[in-house]
């Protein structure tokens, strides 16, 4: 199943689930506002599909889109299990990556 990632209305990434949960867990482990904590936990854990950006409390918000830009690619190279793939799936947190550049 594939999730969705809504950084704004017109401006989202989709994945294959396993990636996408990935990404989830990545900003929840990252995060310091108990309360969008929560938020990523549940959609990992109940398997909800998507995450819209606009749904976290603005300072939660702003340090995703930070994680994102920033630190995404480099942990998906480190933690990522290596092989064939890898560099497809590098290349997807790359394209969320560039999109997260865009808002700030």
């Amino acid at each position: 199943m594939a999730g969705l990632l809504v950084l704004r209305p017109d401006l989202d990434w989709s994945a294959g689930g396993g990636l996408f949960y990935w990404t989830v867990d990545f900003l929840a482990d990252r995060l310091s506002d108990p309360e969008a904590v929560a938020y990523l936990r549940e959609i990992s854990r109940e398997n909800l599909g998507s995450l819209w950006l606009a749904e976290l409390p603005p300072g939660a918000r702003a340090q995703a889109v930070e994680l994102l830009r920033d630190q995404l690619v480099p942990a998906g190279d480190r933690d990522l299990p290596g092989g064939e793939g890898k560099a497809a799936v590098l290349d997807r947190l790359r394209e969320l990556a560039d999109m997260a550049g865009r808002l700030g």
